[in-house]
């Protein structure tokens, strides 16, 4: 009988906004007949990124591209392995002589490394192996010393003393993220001048391995075989990096005081919306609430195509993604993610802004 070889995995991190879902979509665009099944780990309530991918099923029926993309409804990858994490690759694996290759997105708010370590377990270890963590970085944002283009988020005076960069969980986070990277790509390079891309490149570097490669990208356009086949197995040498997070899970440490708890994730739903004001309203919202990320469909009144919003701070990037289903509710539905947010409040005030 003849053995099957190990199942690759792609696992793409990052923080908000810098380009993972874009990255995902150039791969499977690219996938040249590749049979790739793809893991989004969405945080919040609404599959906005899965619906984004299943855009993308070169070829594909919708039944068949609805099967290939597995969302796993909690954001944080680190705290559902356990739960959603191990049935999904449980079937991946039941059906890995169908498959080629697994990409898993992770939230931009999620711990790569716990993910890499349930590559150990031994069910999963002896059909699978990580082929590379790549953490796609926002270089504009690095740039400017915010990580996600949020200012008011991070501490401004970070940069004048390296002993408070990890008073900021959005420095941990991107650390972290950074730690456990085997390929990283300088996102948005075209949005980033050459002296400054140089300054992100050594700031990235600080926190790399010294055999990590770092690579640059514009809305991730890089050649597959630059993204696969790095033949990293992760797994093996991850428990060797260091990440600020580890404590949470070391033994059996309480999740409770998980730092992503700090997070929010709320869902909005409102009828049909004129589109320049939803979008002053939106930034109305991520000035005054600290939003950090937008993401979600519009409905615009008299357009039979539903936008596609994302916002990164104040930064909104919109097009009109599909029609509507001649059945499909014709409905605003919005992801704000941010800190201490107030959901009845947000609502409240966007429908005002609206008058609906």
């Amino acid at each position: 009988m003849k053995t099957l070889a190990k199942l690759p995995v792609t696992i793409v991190t990052g923080f908000l906004g810098s380009g993972k879902t874009t990255l995902l979509r150039h791969m499977l665009d690219n996938a040249q007949g590749r049979r790739i099944a793809v893991i989004v780990n969405e945080f919040g309530e609404l599959g906005i990124d899965g619906e984004i991918l299943k855009q993308c099923s070169i070829g594909c029926t919708e039944e068949e591209a609805t099967g290939r993309v597995y969302e796993l409804a909690n954001g944080c990858l680190c705290c559902t392995v356990q739960e959603e994490f191990f049935p999904v690759m449980r079937e991946l694996v039941a059906r890995r002589g169908d498959l080629d290759h697994i990409l898993i997105e992770t939230s931009g708010l999620a711990l790569p490394k716990p993910l890499v370590q349930a590559f150990q377990w031994p069910e999963i270890r002896s059909a699978c192996t990580v082929d590379a963590v790549i953490t796609v970085v926002d270089s504009p944002a690095v740039a400017a010393g915010t990580f996600a283009a949020f200012p008011d988020q991070v501490d401004a005076q970070r940069k004048l003393d390296p002993n408070l960069d990890h008073e900021s969980p959005l420095h941990e986070l991107f650390a972290d993220q950074l730690a456990s990277a085997d390929l990283v790509i300088l996102n948005k390079a075209d949005q980033t001048s050459a002296e400054d891309l140089a300054r992100v490149r050594l700031e990235v570097a600080e926190e790399l391995p010294p055999a990590v490669k770092i690579i640059e990208a514009s809305n991730g356009r890089l050649p597959l075989d630059v993204l696969i086949g790095l033949g990293a197995g992760s797994e093996e040498h991850i428990d060797s990096r260091h990440s600020h997070h580890d404590h949470h899970h070391d033994g059996d440490d309480d999740h409770d005081d998980h730092d992503h708890d700090a997070f929010d994730s709320i869902s909005i739903e409102l009828p049909q919306a004129d589109e320049s004001l939803l979008l002053d309203a939106l930034t109305q919202l991520v000035v005054q609430h600290g939003i950090l990320r937008v993401k979600g469909f519009a409905a615009i009144p008299n357009k039979p195509m539903r936008l596609l919003i994302q916002g990164v701070g104040t930064r909104f990037d919109k097009h009109f993604d599909r029609q509507w289903g001649a059945d499909e509710a014709r409905v605003t539905r919005l992801v704000l993610i941010g800190q201490a947010l107030d959901a009845a409040q947000l609502e409240a005030q966007l429908r005002a802004a609206l008058s609906v």
